[in-house]
């Protein structure tokens, strides 16, 4: 059965009716009652009620169809690929790797001609539904390996779009480029030859300078967080762009304000940095900061002094408004046992983070009996050559 007569005017009722029930519930309740899929329909509706803050105008849509859970988990953001689509513009782009969708389209406003694939034939089914329905008559949406397509085609592409898959054949974790598929490491060649840019979405916990070896002509690095949380590392390859070393962004995109800070390693291992001993605040750089490793260039730029070369937290007596970083008001050093910490924290409930400590956060709070929550941070690090725990507050301002 197609798209069009399994996503009937009445599932598509039931669905927006029933929008904010407990699915199971409602497959429990209306089953053998209802003329349509009633598993689809609740399908579609567990699939909107997740992707509500990760899609929330295609959620909001009542004509989009979802595909199976895992397509939504995988897909990127609708901010991750609204930050992509600002990266690159054309006319021709190819992805190799549909997936749900998502950031083809947001991509693909920036293009002429947009050719997707999708090795999943219900998958590619229903995105082809959705970019009808959103942009007609753009997209070419196609069943089959996109690897094999560009082997045996003659054309050439402003961009060519790679997103891997991260998962290997027992569902776990991949992280190294030549591990996933498809392996762009040992298509690099290919790549290179049929595109002007290549884009490719990687993994949070990619090695980026093992993969500036593998990848030489990679021009540009993008480490993209959402709130402070790293969610993918993008890579930008342009034919004769060469930039060696190669330019890093550092991005934290969130609701009020971005943030981007802009570095390469060249610049990191000439920058010189001044450590002291803890000020007024602590300050603890956005993770994608952390991720890309400029760890040095953080402190010069914002006037800051490092605790110690591996504690990657900062202190000064002020700092400035745009500073890129969650910022602590230091209340007063803790001494590390059991007495001292309940008599600050008698009901256990203190955010703890550790950089460069002795245990890591999740021991720390076992050994004190300690829960996340509050308002109340407790910082473990190293200052100079001792171990030091701090009772800090943490201020609101860029957080």
């Amino acid at each position: 059965m197609d798209n069009q007569s399994r996503y009937t005017e009445a599932l598509k009722n039931f669905v927006q009716d029933h929008l904010h029930e407990d699915p199971a519930l409602l497959l429990f309740k209306y089953q053998g009652k209802t003329d349509f899929d009633l598993k689809e329909a609740v399908q579609q509706i567990s699939a909107r009620q997740k992707a509500k803050a990760k899609l929330p105008s295609w959620a909001a849509n009542p004509e989009i169809i979802f595909p199976q859970p895992v397509s939504v988990e995988q897909c990127s953001s609708e901010e991750t690929a609204k930050f992509k689509a600002e990266l690159v513009s054309g006319s021709t782009f190819l992805d190799l790797t549909t997936g749900f969708g998502i950031d083809a389209f947001y991509i693909g406003r920036n293009f002429k001609n947009v050719l997707c694939f999708e090795l999943q034939t219900d998958l590619a089914a229903i995105v082809k539904a959705n970019f009808q329905l959103l942009e007609p008559y753009k997209f070419d949406v196609r069943v089959g390996d996109g690897i094999e397509y560009l082997k045996n085609t003659s054309d050439r592409f402003d961009l060519i779009y790679v997103d891997p898959a991260r998962r290997g054949s027992q569902n776990q974790k991949l992280y190294k480029l030549a591990d996933c598929e498809p392996d762009v490491v040992s298509l690099w060649p290919l790549l290179t030859a049929k595109s002007h840019l290549i884009l490719i979405k990687a993994s949070p916990i990619l090695d980026i300078k093992g993969v500036i070896q593998e990848l030489p002509d990679i021009h540009k690095i993008c480490v993209v967080a959402v709130k402070n949380e790293v969610k993918e590392i993008l890579l930008l390859r342009k034919k004769n762009g060469l930039s060696n070393p190669p330019e890093i962004t550092c991005v934290n995109l969130s609701d009020s304000k971005s943030f981007f800070f802009e570095f390469n390693f060249q610049q990191e291992e000439q920058a010189v940095v001044s450590f002291g001993e803890v000020g007024k605040y602590l300050i603890e750089p956005f993770s994608a900061i952390l991720k890309a490793g400029a760890f040095k260039l953080f402190a010069n730029r914002f006037d800051l002094k490092k605790l110690h070369p591996n504690s990657h937290l900062y202190t000064t007596s002020s700092f400035k408004d745009d500073i890129m970083g969650r910022v602590f008001e230091v209340i007063s050093e803790i001494k590390a046992d059991k007495k001292s910490i309940k008599s600050i924290f008698p009901t256990g409930k203190v955010n703890v983070i550790t950089r460069n400590y002795s245990i890591k956060a999740d021991e720390l709070k076992r050994k004190f009996n300690l829960k996340d929550g509050g308002e109340d941070f407790l910082i473990g690090t190293k200052v100079g050559e001792k171990f030091r725990l701090f009772h800090v507050r943490r201020l609101e301002k860029n957080s």
